[in-house]
């Protein structure tokens, strides 16, 4: 199913009149054998679509919250192929929410390009997303992971350009990741600048739906996006949890999850 499965979940969504939540996850963390654990409790509480990060030495793109989950994760013994395991225990789980591989390409282009995409589908992930890879250079990942029926998602920023959008255009994403604000994950959020015309002027250009991530925290900043845009996106809330929760951390994901699905 793979691609089929998110855009499938997304156009339900849409049906429903409101914005789908995609909860990020950092795989491995607090350990690679809780990851399926985690990933099922964030379906429990009504994910519609689940990013799971790739823990990496060097997350540029990141902040503190989620640099200290992909620390814990590697210490633990967490990388690419944990990842993957964890997707692929999840689905032997019985969870069929759409699974979106987040992270950085070196991992990628270590593990090898046209290996990964053979692996990333034999797992159940449906799509990737590389934080560092421009969209102009999307292809070399792009074309293995069609050839297995997994898609990317394409990032674009309040800087993004036209030229940036018809790049976009021509993936035919499932769905685009728009960052709200230049800088790193877990920034001050501020609803005032997720701007409704930008939002849809990448719809349109695009042809895809967009959703909105970067420094959304609560259910009243969910609740506030998701009045603009198709998605919400929550990261570095739900990894704080994580840290503190230990051995509970299923069950606070999946409450926190639930407070947030409620909100849309």
């Amino acid at each position: 199913m793979t691609a089929a499965r998110l855009r499938a979940r997304l156009a339900a969504v849409a049906a429903e009149r409101r914005a789908a939540l995609i909860v990020y996850l950092t795989a491995g963390d607090p350990t690679p054998a809780a990851t399926a654990d985690l990933i099922a409790a964030a379906a429990r509480g009504g994910a519609d679509v689940i990013e799971l990060g790739v823990p990496f030495s060097d997350p540029s793109a990141d902040g503190r919250a989620i640099q200290a989950a992909m620390e814990r994760a590697l210490a633990a013994g967490g990388g690419l192929a944990a990842a993957l395991d964890g997707v692929r225990a999840a689905r032997a789980a019985g969870v069929d929410v759409p699974i979106v591989l987040f992270g950085y390409y070196n991992p990628i282009f270590v593990y090898g390009v046209e290996r990964f995409a053979a692996a990333a589908a034999d797992a159940g992930v449906d799509a990737a997303l590389t934080v560092d890879l421009p969209s102009e250079e999307l292809a070399e990942l792009a074309e293995p992971l069609a050839a297995h029926g997994v898609g990317v998602i394409p990032l674009l920023a309040p800087t993004s350009t036209p030229a940036r959008f018809a790049a976009v255009q021509a993936l035919a994403p499932a769905f685009v990741y728009y960052i709200s604000l230049t800088g790193v994950t877990g920034a001050a959020f501020d609803a005032a600048r997720v701007a409704g015309d930008r939002i849809a002027a990448i719809r349109a250009a695009t042809g895809a739906p967009v959703a909105v991530g970067f420094g959304i925290k609560t259910p009243a900043d969910a609740r506030a996006v998701a009045a603009v845009a198709d998605g919400v996106v929550v990261g570095s809330a739900v990894v704080e949890r994580i840290g503190a929760a230990g051995a509970a951390a299923p069950a606070a994901v999946e409450a926190f999850v639930r407070e947030l699905r409620a909100a849309l």
